[in-house]
């Protein structure tokens, strides 16, 4: 098998099974920013195909070698389901759902963890860079480093890293650092969560931290310097810019406000169906404007794409009947015959269409509770080309820290929210504008590919620096 200079390491595979059997590109702004440098590099993607017992041989598509993981429906369960989503993301989102702690998950972590580690080995060529991406996969840096000491390793955590208070809560904190620290990079999406982790390293390790720099001690006494700071993620912007001057979808979207009856203004909420997103508090803020008549259904009415997820788990399935329920109590009291108060869509879209639905908004409503990035924020505003529509954003986004013009607010404040809802409603054209251009200049010229350059250019200064 040939031996791959860049390896990636990922949950998924950045394809999909066809129904006749074939492969097609999964969406994903990952995939876009790292498919032109792994073309460059004989890149290889190690990741799960995405179905439970499928096995399949390492194969070549669209430039890139992909190397199957095969996971078990018990994998899929435990490791995926289980520690991933039902330990690991609630606690990393300020607990915001409780985490279920149960050492049969943990066992089937390690246990495949070892095997995309055992898989990215294989296939990397000596000295190497490998990257690693996200909180499935926390363990293989190290895992990695102590079978492969020549390769370069760099990680990326794309969702929140929890304040220590949180963090100690969990059984296996050691494990989790010291796999992290086996990565000469250590990528987060804010300095807030990359300070979060420097902290839990001084607290359970006792390692000296300096500025960015993590001092690691390696078995035979000596010691090296891992890197952990903020390398926010962004979109492949100019291909939203690109759909959004198309006039097919400039026509969908002027369609869509047809079909919703035409109304004043449209806001807009685009999510996964998700606790940590917000969409119950920005469900009440507007059903409250309605009740307070400083809305009517007339003037605005609330689009809210709620695309699937994790159905297996039992917070994600109570959470769907709770939105549910709360749709159909504001849309029963306050729909008319020509006008819907929510319209509520369980599904998930092409992005063409998406983009069609940002062109149609006029406001933007990204809530959440707690999230590492949030590229809708980037995503509307990279659409916005007419300089129109107001964005407004939760504080707790790690897009906040960017897009400094948004109307930022604190979802748990209702009122707070029900008030910032009426300023963006009531904008003038000429603010909308100066806020949309100094968001838009910030987006495209930090896009994905301006992401994955900065990181790959930190880890290849590592790499040199570990081998002078």
């Amino acid at each position: 098998m040939t031996r791959a200079e860049l390896v990636v390491v990922a949950n998924r595979l950045p394809v999909d099974r066809d129904d006749d059997g074939g492969w097609r590109p999964s969406p994903g702004g990952l995939v876009a920013a790292l498919e032109p440098v792994m073309r460059r590099a004989d890149g290889a993607w190690v990741g799960w195909p995405g179905r439970a017992d499928m096995e399949v041989e390492p194969f070549d598509f669209d430039g890139v070698r992909l190397v199957p993981v095969t996971l078990s429906a018990q994998d899929v369960a435990e490791y995926y389901e289980g520690f991933s989503n039902d330990t690991i993301w609630p606690l990393y989102h300020d607990v915001i759902a409780a985490p279920r702690y149960r050492r049969e998950w943990w066992n089937s972590y390690v246990q495949v963890n070892k095997r995309f580690a055992d898989a990215a080995v294989a296939v990397a060529a000596k000295n190497a860079t490998v990257w690693v991406q996200d909180y499935q996969l926390q363990l293989v840096p190290q895992l990695i480093r102590e079978r492969r000491p020549d390769l370069t390793i760099g990680y990326f955590h794309h969702i929140p890293f929890p304040a220590y208070g949180l963090f100690s809560q969990l059984p296996w904190r050691r494990q989790v650092l010291e796999g992290l620290l086996g990565a000469d990079v250590i990528g987060f999406q804010r300095t807030a969560d990359a300070g979060n982790f420097a902290r839990a390293v001084r607290r359970q390790l006792r390692y000296e931290t300096r500025a960015s720099g993590i001092r690691v001690p390696r078995a035979e006494g000596s010691s090296r310097v891992a890197l952990a700071k903020a390398f926010p993620i962004s979109i492949d912007a100019a291909s939203y810019v690109e759909l959004a001057q198309r006039e097919d979808i400039k026509a969908r979207a002027r369609e869509i406000r047809e079909e919703l009856g035409n109304p004043e203004k449209i806001l807009l909420g685009v999510d996964r169906l998700d606790y940590t997103k917000g969409i119950r508090h920005r469900m009440k803020a507007f059903g409250e404007l309605l009740s307070e008549d400083r809305l009517d259904v007339e003037r605005a009415t609330l689009v809210q794409v709620a695309s699937p997820s994790r159905e297996r788990v039992a917070a994600y399935v109570q959470l769907r009947d709770e939105i549910e329920l709360m749709v159909g109590r504001v849309n029963g009291t306050y729909d008319t015959m020509e006008h819907t108060a929510i319209r509520y869509l369980h599904q998930a879209f092409p992005r063409e269409e998406m983009v069609a639905l940002y062109l149609a908004a006029d406001v933007m409503l990204v809530t959440a509770l707690r999230d590492g990035m949030n590229l809708v924020a980037k995503e509307y505003v990279a659409c916005r080309t007419d300089n129109r529509g107001v964005l407004l954003l939760s504080e707790f986004t790690g897009a906040a820290d960017e897009l400094g013009t948004a109307i930022r607010v604190n979802p748990h404040d209702i009122e707070g929210l029900k008030d910032a809802i009426m300023r963006a409603v009531d904008m003038p054209s000429a603010e909308q504008s100066r806020r949309m251009r100094a968001m838009r200049k910030k987006v495209q010229e930090h896009d994905v590919q301006a992401w994955s350059r900065d990181f790959l250019d930190a880890l290849a200064h590592a790499g040199k620096a570990a081998a002078s």
